[in-house]
């Protein structure tokens, strides 16, 4: 169905081309799971396939990239729309219409469809990817999650051949990712459709993969093969797969189902252990601190110690930003009986929570459950409509910003809302003004946290890790001691998620309180001292991380689902305790 002869792509100003030699071809119907490091051209591969590249992106294109026979070279994508559906990585790039049910219908009203062919297909899109009570909803609207699934909902409606989706989980809670992957199976099963997909969160998805494609680096040559065959020699490996090869199991399992199978004898091993109390990293032992709300848990733990000042605490000049020891008398927010509502929308009720410094909270929940309200309530971007927000004893919505910014700051869903300037300098002399830092300390924490990205490179020309990065940093300028961060690991694989972790566990050791609005139920895992989950605007769960995500189906990390009942939420953590053991 997509054959590639010999393709290679250079953009112009890059050193090296972003694909070079890449021949393959992809069988019709099946589902062809493209994998690989950030940066190494997987969305430049998938827009070769919808003629995106080059007619869009620029860049020179060699080789022929055939779609049923179609040279994407000769043909610009509106005369492959009725052959290829693409969904990109930002799904409010995608939309042409006001509202759900006029962007399912756009697509196939350009192709001319007979009205009553469409009205069904527009039918029959909603009720399988659970649109139907968002129908008539403004997009604009909607959460990240719901504005996902809508734009995977346009290209389906007009029935294409093939379908290429860039990061279509990404934005989405797990059940979903679930929904919208049983979706996919049942079109390539039921009716032939070939899709290409490049995904991050290969817990969620390299079970349901024909075959899988690596590109293992920038340039080189990919390599495709059976997901399995593939998985023992790729750079990035979900946690099954990590902790299947740390256990020696052959065959390498894929899916908890098939891992669960063979975990006994590690279940074994692993009887006498001690499982950690909570991960992040820091001491277990301290003070308690009540946190109430409806059907919360009464009771959470944080840390009573601290690490010494990291290299970033040097790079902001200063020490711990908190006190060292957090108590309830002083927490660095605190939320009481919190109220939001957004036109016929109650998007938040009765939300009761505090935050100690040095404590990172994870903020879960379906799409639209009012995670990123909540963020937004926090930094002052909205308006409470009942109860109170109080951020270092101020109200953020009714406290100048320029007074906020050295006491919260927020890393949204989309990195490239805080990045206005041309350059890379540019913006790090802005965030120094803005905050009234030292010049240059913007500069220092982007060299930290993004090294060899000089000061002349464009924002727009870095990878979706690269710009969330730079935001970070940009935030960080004016040293908030409480840090925001809405679906922070969108667009970054596992080597990238990791120095993420390890940069927040640094920024908690000094003191910094963190509050992450996520679906990424493995950062949680790895991160989070705490799990906040919320359901229709409410608190229905508040604990520890272990205590809240192993009972829950939903939320629980690939390594508690294969180990339970034992409480294990990482390899990390499975991997230290038989070090120990041996």
């Amino acid at each position: 169905m997509i054959r590639f002869e010999r393709v290679s792509v250079r953009y112009e100003g890059t050193e090296r081309p972003t694909l070079s030699g890449v021949d393959l071809t992809v069988p019709e119907g099946e589902l062809v799971l493209l994998v690989g490091p950030s940066g190494v051209g997987k969305s430049t591969l998938l827009g070769t396939v919808s003629g995106l590249v080059p007619h869009f992106t620029g860049g020179l294109l060699s080789g022929r990239v055939t779609v049923d026979g179609r040279d994407t070279r000769t043909h610009k994508p509106r005369e492959l729309a009725d052959l290829v559906g693409t969904v990109g990585q930002d799904p409010l790039a995608h939309f042409v219409t006001d509202t759900v049910e006029d962007e399912l219908a756009y697509g196939m009203e350009s192709l001319g469809l007979a009205p009553d062919v469409m009205r069904r297909r527009v039918e029959e899109t909603l009720d399988l990817l659970g649109l139907a009570e968002l129908r008539d909803r403004p997009i604009a609207t909607l959460s990240g999650g719901q504005q996902q699934r809508v734009a995977i909902g346009s290209v389906l409606t007009p029935h294409p051949k093939v379908l290429v989706l860039d990061e279509p989980t990404s934005a989405l809670d797990p059940a979903a990712a679930e929904e919208v992957l049983a979706v996919l199976q049942r079109l390539v099963h039921d009716l032939g459709t070939t899709v290409l997909m490049a995904e991050h969160r290969l817990e969620r998805v390299v079970q349901y993969a024909d075959q899988v494609v690596l590109l293992p680096a920038p340039g080189a040559p990919p390599v495709m093969g059976p997901p399995g065959g593939v998985m023992q020699v790729s750079p990035v490996r979900p946690p099954v797969v990590e902790l299947g090869l740390l256990a020696g199991w052959d065959p390498l399992p894929l899916s908890v189902r098939d891992a669960r199978r063979g975990a006994g004898g590690l279940r074994e091993r692993l009887a006498g252990a001690s499982v950690p109390a909570r991960t992040g990293g820091a001491p277990t032992s301290g003070p308690t601190v009540p946190a109430s709300g409806p059907g919360t848990t009464p009771v959470r733990e944080v840390a009573a110690e601290r690490s010494r000042p990291g290299r970033l605490a040097r790079l902001l000049g200063r020490g711990p930003a908190t006190p060292a020891t957090p108590s309830a008398a002083d927490p660095v927010t605190r939320v009481d009986g919190l109220g939001v509502r957004r036109g016929r929308v109650e998007a938040l009720r009765r939300v009761t929570l505090a935050v100690a410094p040095g404590e990172t909270v994870a903020l879960m929940g379906r799409n639209g459950a009012g995670k990123s309200t909540l963020l937004g309530a926090l930094v002052g971007m909205i308006e409470p409509t009942a109860g109170t927000v109080r951020v270092g004893g101020l109200a953020p919505a009714r406290t100048d910003p320029r007074a906020m910014v050295r006491r919260v700051g927020l890393v949204p869903q989309e990195p490239r809302d805080l990045l206005y300037a041309d350059t890379v300098a540019a913006e790090c002399a802005a965030a120094d003004r803005d905050a009234g830092a030292a010049e240059g300390t913007c500069r220092a924490l982007v060299s930290e946290l993004l090294p060899g990205v000089g000061d002349d490179t464009h924002p727009r020309d870095l990878s979706e890790g690269q710009r969330l990065a730079l935001a970070l940093a940009l935030v960080l300028t004016g040293r908030p001691p409480l840090l925001l961060l809405d679906e922070p690991t969108r667009g970054l694989d596992y080597a990238a998620k990791a120095r993420l972790v390890g940069v927040l566990r640094g920024l908690a050791a000094e003191g910094h309180a963190i509050v992450l609005a996520t679906h990424d139920v493995e950062l949680a895992a790895e991160l989070a001292h705490r799990v906040v989950i919320l359901a229709d605007g409410e608190v229905v769960a508040d604990g520890p991380t272990g205590r809240v995500v192993v009972s829950s189906p939903a939320f629980a990390p690939q390594t508690a689902k294969i180990l339970a009942p034992q409480e294990w939420l990482t390899v990390s953590q499975v991997r230290t305790a038989l070090e120990a053991g041996a």
